[in-house]
C-alpha cells in the first residue's frame, strides 16, 4: 500500500497544524479587544469591575466579594471543579479611577481547581474611557503561551463576553453559551469540514464519499468520549468540530480520578471498536448473500478509515489518546517506557502487514516522536487526582490492548481485502 500525494499533503498539514496549535513556542503575548458602547462610562465600569454594582451581570459569575486582605477579591463561578462545586478564584486587583477614565489591573493568586503555576504569567487589565456617544471598554489579557490554541480560545471568549455585555445593556439578560457551541452550528461545521477534505480525496463522487466517511468516523470517535463523560457524571457535554484536525469532546468539569482520565481517553477508540466485527461480517456475508453484495465495498472502505483513524489515536504518545491511557495505567517511568516500546513495535508490525514500506513507517514514527517531545505543558489540577485501584488499572489496561488489537486487526483485514484481493 502506497500513500497518495494528496494523502501525504493532508497528513503533513495535520501534523503542522497540531504543532502550531499545541506546541509552538509563542511566548508572552497580549490579547487586546476594544469595544464601543452607547452607555454611560459609570455603568460600564460598574459591570466590569470585580466589585462594581452590576458585577454579577454575566451568568458565569455567581459571586464576587471583597477578600480578607486588602486589594483581594474572591469570585465564585458557575463552572464546576472536580468535586462538582463552583470554582473559586482569588484576584489581587489594583484600581485607578480618574475623571473620564477608570482602570483596574488584576492577577490570580489562588484557584480552587488549577495549580497556581497555571496563572504565574497571567495579567488582566480593563479600561473604561469616556468617548463620543458613550464609553469605550478596552480589555487586555497577557500570558505566556505554548501553542496558539489556548490564545485563540481566550480571544473568542473575550469577544463573546463583549457581545453578551452589549446584549445585557439592551435586554437585561445574557447567556453563557454562544452560537458556536449550538448543535446546528456544529452540524454546519461538520459539513464544511467534509467539503474541505473533499479535494484531498479527489473531486468526484468517490472523493466526496471518502471525506463523508472520515467525518462520520470523527463524530463516532468523539461520541465515545462524550459517552464516557456522561458515565462519569458530567451533566453538560459538547462536541466541537475542528476542520482538517478532527474534533474535541468537552466535559462539564475537570477530571476527578486517574481512572476517569484513562476511560474517557480510551472510549474514543473503544466505542468504534464495536463496529469492526460488524463491518467485517458485512464483507464476509457480502460474498455469500446477493442482497449484501453492494454493501461490502463501502463497508471495507469505512473499516479502513475507521480502523486507521482510531489505531493512530492509540499511539503511546502524549498528544494522543493512547498516551493518555498508558500514563494513567503505568505509574512508573520505567513501566511506561516499556509498555510504550512494546505497543510501538506492535503498531510498526501492523503497518508492515498493511504493506507500508519500513522507511515510511520509521519516518512517520520519528515525526510523531518529535511532535510528542515538543510538549505544551499540561494544565495541572490544584490537587492530585484520585489514584487507580488494582482492578481499575487492569480494566483500563486490558481495555486499551483490546481496542488496539481490534482496530489493528480491522486495519490489516481491510488492507488485505482492498489492496491484495
Amino acid at each position: 500500500m502506497v500513500l497518495s500525494t494528496p494523502a501525504l499533503v493532508l497528513l503533513t498539514a495535520n501534523l503542522g497544524l497540531i504543532w502550531l496549535l499545541l506546541a509552538a513556542p509563542i511566548g508572552v503575548r497580549t490579547i487586546r479587544i476594544r469595544r464601543q458602547f452607547r452607555e454611560r462610562p459609570e455603568r460600564i465600569w460598574s459591570m466590569v469591575h470585580p466589585l462594581g454594582r452590576n458585577r454579577l451581570w454575566f451568568p458565569s459569575i455567581l459571586s464576587s466579594e471583597p477578600g480578607a486582605a486588602e486589594g483581594r477579591v474572591v469570585q465564585h463561578f458557575a463552572h464546576a471543579d472536580r468535586r462538582g462545586n463552583p470554582i473559586s478564584r482569588t484576584l489581587e486587583i489594583d484600581t485607578d479611577e480618574k475623571a473620564g477614565r477608570q482602570v483596574y489591573e488584576a492577577r490570580v493568586v489562588e484557584d480552587s481547581a488549577l495549580d497556581p503555576r497555571f496563572w504565574a504569567h497571567y495579567r488582566e487589565r480593563r479600561v473604561v474611557e469616556a468617548s463620543a456617544g458613550g464609553a469605550a471598554l478596552i480589555v487586555e489579557q497577557t500570558d505566556r503561551y505554548r501553542g496558539l490554541a489556548f490564545m485563540i480560545f481566550r480571544f473568542f471568549m473575550l469577544r463573546r463576553e463583549m457581545q453578551q455585555l452589549d446584549v445585557w445593556l439592551r435586554t437585561g439578560t445574557a447567556s453563557r453559551s454562544g452560537v458556536f457551541e449550538q448543535p446546528a452550528t456544529q452540524a454546519a461545521i461538520a459539513v464544511f469540514s467534509t467539503l474541505l477534505l473533499w479535494p484531498f480525496f479527489g473531486f468526484n463522487i468517490w472523493g466526496l464519499a471518502l471525506s463523508t466517511m472520515l467525518t462520520v468516523v470523527i463524530a463516532l470517535h468523539e461520541l465515545g468520549h462524550l459517552a464516557a463523560y456522561r458515565a462519569f457524571g458530567h451533566e453538560r457535554v459538547r462536541m466541537i468540530f475542528i476542520p482538517l484536525l478532527g474534533g474535541v469532546a468537552i466535559g462539564s468539569r475537570p477530571y476527578n480520578s486517574l481512572f476517569e482520565v484513562a476511560v474517557c481517553a480510551l472510549m474514543g477508540a473503544g466505542l468504534s471498536a464495536f463496529l469492526v466485527p460488524i463491518l467485517i461480517a458485512i464483507s464476509v456475508t457480502g460474498g455469500q448473500v446477493e442482497a449484501l453484495q453492494g454493501l461490502a465495498p463501502p463497508a471495507m472502505t469505512l473499516l479502513l478509515i475507521m480502523a486507521a483513524f482510531n489505531f493512530l489515536n492509540l499511539l503511546p504518545m502524549s498528544r494522543f489518546d493512547g498516551g493518555q491511557v498508558l500514563r494513567q495505567v503505568f505509574p512508573t517511568r520505567d513501566a511506561l517506557m516499556g509498555a510504550s516500546f512494546l505497543v510501538t513495535a506492535a503498531m510498526l508490525w501492523t503497518g508492515w502487514r498493511c504493506g507500508i514500506p519500513l522507511e515510511a513507517l520509521f519516518g512517520g514514527l520519528a515525526v510523531m516522536l518529535l511532535l510528542s517531545l515538543t510538549g505544551s505543558g499540561s494544565v495541572k489540577p490544584r490537587e492530585a487526582l484520585d489514584e487507580m485501584s488494582g482492578p481499575e488499572r487492569l480494566m483500563a489496561g486490558f481495555g486499551y490492548y483490546a481496542a488496539l488489537a481490534i482496530h489493528g486487526y480491522g486495519l490489516v483485514y481491510a488492507c488485505e481485502v482492498i489492496f491484495t484481493r
